[in-house]
């Protein structure tokens, strides 16, 4: 067993330390809020920050390559989940937001081989209004009769979990899900809506049935609200999906200089043991200064993939160590690829495209990322960014970087008429890095918060629980700094205009927005 070093020992006899393994995105809240919040309450903590890679951020990260500003993973988050909007503010990163660029506010789905604008209203799983779908080529004329049932019918009892695919089968019909529901949702989570669970990923379409019976007239009834909010809101508006100037890195980089040199690099937690009242992180990675190492730590906060923080519980949680490792993980590729703009021939007009399953092609999507932000790529380039369709036969384990290159590059010759090779291709690969909320995941979660919730001085955050894009995994890295304060300090109770969070591991449950996909929403 390591030794505790004695840099961990500092501070005074009062002062706890907390230990963050992980230093995702998740991670990165979780120690900045602890040290805010302290510091905010006069509490006396410190925070170690251990992040096993070389580099800070996850899944986000940006690169930089001859003009052009290549995103690896997420290139925006939402805002109408406030979470990373506010942390953004908070670092004042307020002048370097952008929003997507009003006149490419349009996306496209593939429909025999063609690119056909979505229809205006239509909200990932349904319309918001019947007029723009019932005038649109995608579904056939009893297509769009049978999306309309969804005005005449029932709603459902509100029961068990059920799967994306059946709800929207249900309420809009097969030629709906197929055409426009299934190519929206499998590029935001990777996995067929057969499988998706919908109170897990589109909780506020179950609320809608059950509170309006029809979901179109709820999702008009929220279509007039936000536009009565709009035109009485002043100021900038960024839209529904922001960015930075200068890429997602940018938050990742404010949060490192913020936390300053508690973030520990290459320094991997291999074990985590139990002393008394406090815990035990031991440090294992290899050739990395302070391997075999081991720190005490009064609290931990474990933002790691589920089948990693199944592997720190295990002897600790057994069954709540099983079911983290129930929940799993899809791999997937991002194709970049740069144009130039007189090389397509097709006017672009909109941030992407979506591909149904239907069209047997070897994408899933699409986007146009200079297009849809400002300062992607020189005036005149286009870049592209290619969501390969792991369940097409383009599996990345299956295609080296170079046949996945050419693949993207064929599908776009087809779909878009480019005349000429890209100026260069940039692959990424994410291999086991996006959860899948399949159904019944929301009760797996909740197995999980009772058998750990009597574990003191430890909380998981991260987007294998309750929310997997960006607004989500700082909302969770704010609940696990709040709960580890708790524990170790007693509970603050708000007075004022703050929400108080949750005290369970994960903190409370949240009806949610529109989602974003960890790896990037392609539209």
């Amino acid at each position: 067993m390591g030794q505790v070093s004695g840099a961990e020992r500092s501070g005074t006899a009062a002062t706890k330390q907390v230990v963050i393994i992980g230093g995702g995105i998740s991670g990165l809240a979780a120690a900045f809020f602890t040290r805010e919040q302290a510091a905010r309450r006069g509490l006396p903590a410190q925070v170690v920050l251990l992040e096993e890679q070389a580099r800070l951020g996850g899944l986000i990260e940006t690169v930089y390559r001859d003009g052009f500003l290549i995103e690896c993973g997420p290139d925006s988050f939402i805002t109408d989940k406030p979470w990373a909007l506010s942390l953004a503010r908070e670092l004042e990163l307020e002048p370097e937001m952008v929003g997507t660029r009003e006149e490419n506010r349009r996306a496209y789905v593939v429909r025999g081989g063609r690119l056909v604008e979505i229809p205006p209203g239509f909200l990932l799983l349904g319309p918001a209004r019947l007029g723009p779908l019932f005038t649109s080529p995608i579904l056939s004329l009893f297509g769009k009769l049978r999306a309309g049932f969804d005005l005449l019918l029932p709603r459902a009892f509100a029961g068990a979990d059920e799967s994306v695919a059946s709800f929207v089968t249900r309420r809009f019909g097969r030629e709906a899900f197929e055409r426009l529901a299934q190519p929206l949702t499998s590029a935001i989570y990777g996995v067929a809506p057969e499988r998706l669970s919908l109170k897990a990923t589109f909780p506020r379409f179950f609320e809608l049935e059950q509170t309006h019976r029809s979901v179109i007239l709820g999702l008009g009834a929220i279509a007039r609200a936000r536009s009565t909010s709009a035109n009485d809101a002043s100021g900038a508006r960024l839209g529904l999906f922001v960015s930075f100037k200068h890429g997602m890195a940018t938050m990742v980089e404010a949060l490192a200089r913020a936390l300053g040199d508690c973030a520990r690099l290459r320094a991997r937690a291999v074990a985590l043991e139990r002393e008394g009242p406090r815990w035990r992180v031991e440090l294992g990675a290899p050739a990395a200064p302070g391997a075999g190492q081991a720190i005490a730590a009064d609290a931990v906060v474990i933002a790691t993939p589920a089948y990693e923080t199944a592997r720190l519980l295990k002897p600790h949680a057994p069954r709540a160590a099983k079911l983290l490792e129930e929940i799993s993980y899809g791999s997937s590729a991002l194709v970049t690829l740069a144009y130039r703009a007189a090389d397509i021939p097709v006017v672009l007009r909109g941030s992407g495209f979506v591909v149904p399953r239907v069209e047997g092609r070897r994408i899933a999507a699409c986007t146009f990322s200079s297009l849809k932000f400002p300062a992607r790529a020189p005036a005149d380039y286009v870049l592209t960014r290619v969501f390969m369709d792991r369940g097409a036969g383009a599996e990345p384990r299956t295609l080296d970087d170079a046949e996945m290159g050419h693949a993207a590059h064929a599908e776009l010759e087809e779909l878009l008429a480019v005349r000429a090779t890209p100026r260069f291709c940039h692959v990424k690969r994410h291999d086991r890095a996006m959860p899948q909320y399949v159904v019944g995941h929301l009760e797996r979660v909740d197995a999980i918060e009772d058998e750990i919730e009597g574990l003191r001085g430890l909380r998981l955050s991260g987007a294998a629980y309750r929310g997997v894009g960006m607004p989500d995994c700082v909302h969770s890295g704010e609940v696990a700094a709040q709960g580890v304060l708790d524990d170790l300090f007693g509970r603050e109770h708000p007075s004022g205009g703050g929400a108080a969070v949750g005290s369970r591991p994960f903190g409370g449950r949240d009806p949610g927005g529109a989602p974003a996909r960890a790896r990037g929403h392609p539209l």
